[in-house]
């Protein structure tokens, strides 16, 4: 992942995307955690309330593939619709890894 690339489109410095990106991933695990509970617990509402917050997170940070999973999820639980939300929570959390990963490489310490 080129964090300098991706700060120069967000028009940040590559120290502040890392910053942001750091934050991002302890914030989207925990979310992650709270949605996997509301799912367990059939709470769609709760469940609608953590894809919101991942989702604005993750647009903001041009991250488009957690975008994308947590807008269908976020969707879906409005609908009281839960049936795909657990594949989507793994999706979001294989991408978070990854992004988790290259942090751990990256050699811009915030």
């Amino acid at each position: 992942m080129n964090f300098k690339e991706r700060a120069e489109n967000l028009e940040m410095e590559e120290e502040e995307f890392v910053e942001m990106t750091d934050l991002f991933v302890k914030t989207c695990l925990s979310d992650l955690m709270k949605l996997q509970s509301a799912i367990k617990k059939r709470e769609a509402l709760h469940v609608a309330k953590h894809a919101h917050s991942i989702k604005g997170a993750a647009v903001n940070l041009g991250f488009m593939e957690i975008f994308d999973a947590a807008k269908k999820m976020e969707m879906e639980a409005r609908d009281d619709r839960l049936n795909d939300a657990t594949e989507m929570v793994q999706k979001i959390k294989d991408e978070v890894d990854r992004i988790a990963e290259a942090l751990a490489r990256c050699p811009v310490q915030g």
